[in-house]
Parts: C-alpha cells; sequence; structure tokens
C-alpha cells in the first residue's frame, strides 16, 4: 500500500512534532501482512520551514514523504495533486484539507470546487486511485467567529455531499468521522495545530477508516495512546 497524505499545516507539523502521520505509519507497520507492507510517498518530507527536528528522530527519512504545507489547502493542491500521484505513484490518499481555505482563500462553495479540481486532476493520473477525506475539525476560531463555523459546518456538508457523488468503485472515496472526543484544549497546542493527543485522534481517525471501509490494518488503540498526557 502507497499512501500519499495531502494537508495543510495540522499535517506537515512543526519542528519538534511527531506528526499524525508519523502516529499512523507506526500503527500500520505494527500491524503486520499488508499493512505492515505500507509505504509513505510524496515529493517532501520536511516539517515547517525546512525542519527535518521530528520528534522522533529514528522516524525514517522514506517514510516522512507527504504532500503538505503551511498555509496550503485544496486552491494550491489541486494544482500539483496530478504530478504528486503521477510522479510518486499512491494507491491511496489520505487528506485533510479546508480550515486554511475557509480562513484565508475561499469560501465553502469555492472550496469544494477545488475539491473537484483536485480529483478531476489525481483520477486523470491514477483512475483507480482511493481516498479518504477528513472533515474540518473544530478549531479555535470557529469558536470565537460565528460566520466562520458557519462556514466550516456549510463545507463539511457539502463535502460530505460531494464524496458521496464523485466516489465510484473504480476510485472509491471515504469521508473520516470527526477525530473522537476532540477538545481544544487537549489535542492542541494552539487551539488548531495537534499536540501528541491530537495527532493520535487524527491518526485513528484516518486508520480506523481504512480497517473500517477496505479491511486495511486494525482499529487504533487511542486509548492506549492517550490515557495520559503524551510528551510533545
Amino acid at each position: 500500500m502507497r499512501i500519499l497524505c495531502v494537508g495543510d499545516s495540522m499535517t506537515i507539523g512543526g519542528a519538534g512534532d511527531h506528526t499524525w502521520r508519523y502516529r499512523l505509519w507506526r500503527h500500520l507497520r505494527a500491524g503486520g501482512g499488508a499493512a505492515g507492507a505500507v509505504t509513505m510517498v510524496g515529493p517532501r518530507h520536511a516539517l515547517h520551514e525546512g525542519s527535518t527536528d521530528y520528534g522522533d528522530p529514528a522516524f525514517p527519512h522514506e517514510a516522512r514523504a507527504h504532500l503538505a504545507g503551511w498555509g496550503e489547502g485544496w486552491l494550491h493542491h489541486s494544482t500539483v495533486i496530478g504530478d504528486a500521484v503521477r510522479d510518486h505513484r499512491p494507491d491511496t490518499l489520505l487528506i485533510s484539507l479546508g480550515l486554511i481555505d475557509l480562513g484565508f482563500y475561499t469560501n465553502a462553495e469555492q472550496t469544494i470546487g477545488n475539491v473537484r479540481r483536485f480529483f478531476t486532476e489525481a483520477r486523470a493520473a491514477a483512475p483507480a486511485l482511493r481516498a479518504v477525506l477528513l472533515p474540518v475539525i473544530p478549531n479555535v476560531r470557529a469558536a470565537l467567529d460565528e460566520p466562520f463555523a458557519a462556514q466550516c459546518a456549510r463545507f463539511n456538508e457539502l463535502l460530505a455531499a460531494t464524496v458521496d457523488e464523485l466516489d465510484t468503485p473504480a476510485s472509491p472515496l471515504v469521508l473520516a468521522p470527526q477525530p473522537a472526543d476532540w477538545s481544544l484544549d487537549r489535542d492542541t497546542h494552539d487551539g488548531t495545530h495537534p499536540s501528541a493527543a491530537g495527532e493520535h485522534r487524527l491518526a485513528a481517525a484516518f486508520a480506523d477508516t481504512l480497517h473500517a471501509a477496505w479491511s486495511i490494518g486494525a482499529p487504533y488503540p487511542l486509548a492506549e495512546h492517550t490515557a495520559t498526557p503524551q510528551p510533545a
């Protein structure tokens, strides 16, 4: 299985972060069999600002591969996903996008237009590609800004409908659930970007969806990883 993680600042992470990509990679590698054969692919390997200071220095360089960027949303990734898929040949996309678009670039309807462009380009490069998409998750701006919260809710409604519409047997799309019991205080370090506990919850949302949709890996042992505070 060749996974390409696509996202914004919550996916790329910053210096010292483990990232949810790392948490998911470790979980799938521990699954053995087909799950253990997971390969992370993509054109980038660094954290924000080019840092290579991952929380676990033993995280292998090749497993750090991704397509994520600070301040990059559906708007940006829709223009580069085709080349990334052609060059790195993923069979599965794990996508966490939308918050940055709604916050700075496009409204809910415009953002859905870029979701459609993204999949047009991705499928032109690999018609059998499958994908798991995460809705916009709770964040501090939505907690304080009612119109922005309404845009997030509207986008998530449109995203669910678009996933249903674009899903095909040849190229299946699945909407992941909101991360379990998400708390801005516990699961983020600034109201948006995930803490260690948040990284585990994001990894669990993707891992559980992979398992439920395609019998990949096993359910994520979330309680085991979040029962006590995790190191940053």
